[in-house]
């Protein structure tokens, strides 16, 4: 892939500008849109490999988009928002975006988050795209079955869609059945880096466990180890 698509949305044009500008020079094709409907649109008719998106814009907000477009996309979204309240952040996540930039930001800052989130997009979409020799690297655990390969997981033999995140979360605990990880232990090995915060790591759990899980309170097969961490439980 040699160049990537950016879809910026954001109702303050000087900002959307400002990002457009940074993003270009750094060899990105840029789209822009000044709300969530214009947004949706323009995925719907271009290929685009991350969204930028602001919360609190007009006609629709970064909330609602981030909630529609997941219903069809696995694309990186990374959410801003002038806002610094925790809950904006946990929303942002919980409704599937993949990171979080509170407004006014460094630009190097949202930069390095955007190469961060299209390194890992990267890997996902040159397995998802690999046709040959695919090695049968499944992982199963009772009626859970992760393909590595192939980029699959099923329960109870339907499938499963998990964006690149949730996956390879899911994937690293389902490599260790019945070992306890703790938040910071699962941020270095799927961010490959240093936490600063782990709140992000609970909110992908619970995603991931609405999904896999029959009844995510009572859950068979990811489980918190209370003050430790979380683990694929052992069948």
């Amino acid at each position: 892939m040699t160049s990537y698509h950016i879809l910026v949305v954001e109702d303050d044009k000087e900002i959307l500008d400002g990002i457009g500008i940074y993003l270009e020079n750094q060899g990105y094709q840029v789209s822009k849109a000044r709300n969530g409907r214009e947004g949706l649109d323009m995925i719907q008719q271009e290929t685009i490999h991350l969204a930028i998106v602001d919360i609190m814009m007009p006609v629709m907000d970064g909330i609602v988009m981030t909630m529609k477009l997941r219903e069809q996309y696995d694309f990186p979204v990374i959410m801003l928002s002038a806002k610094s309240e925790d809950i904006d952040k946990i929303t942002g996540l919980n409704i599937g975006a993949d990171d979080y930039v509170t407004k006014p930001f460094v630009p190097m800052e949202l930069l390095a988050r955007v190469n961060s989130q299209l390194r890992r997009y990267a890997k996902y979409l040159q397995v998802l795209d690999s046709k040959e020799e695919i090695k049968e690297n499944c992982y199963v655990i009772g009626g859970l079955e992760l393909n590595e390969d192939t980029v699959e997981v099923t329960v109870d033999g339907k499938p499963v869609k998990l964006t690149p995140i949730e996956f390879k979360i899911l994937l690293l605990l389902m490599r260790h059945p019945g070992k306890v990880f703790s938040a910071d232990e699962i941020y270095e090995c799927v961010w490959n880096e240093r936490p600063i915060t782990t709140d992000t790591i609970m909110v992908h759990v619970r995603r991931i466990r609405e999904k896999i899980e029959i009844n995510p309170k009572e859950p068979r097969y990811l489980k918190v180890v209370w003050g430790v961490g979380y683990k694929i439980e052992k069948q």
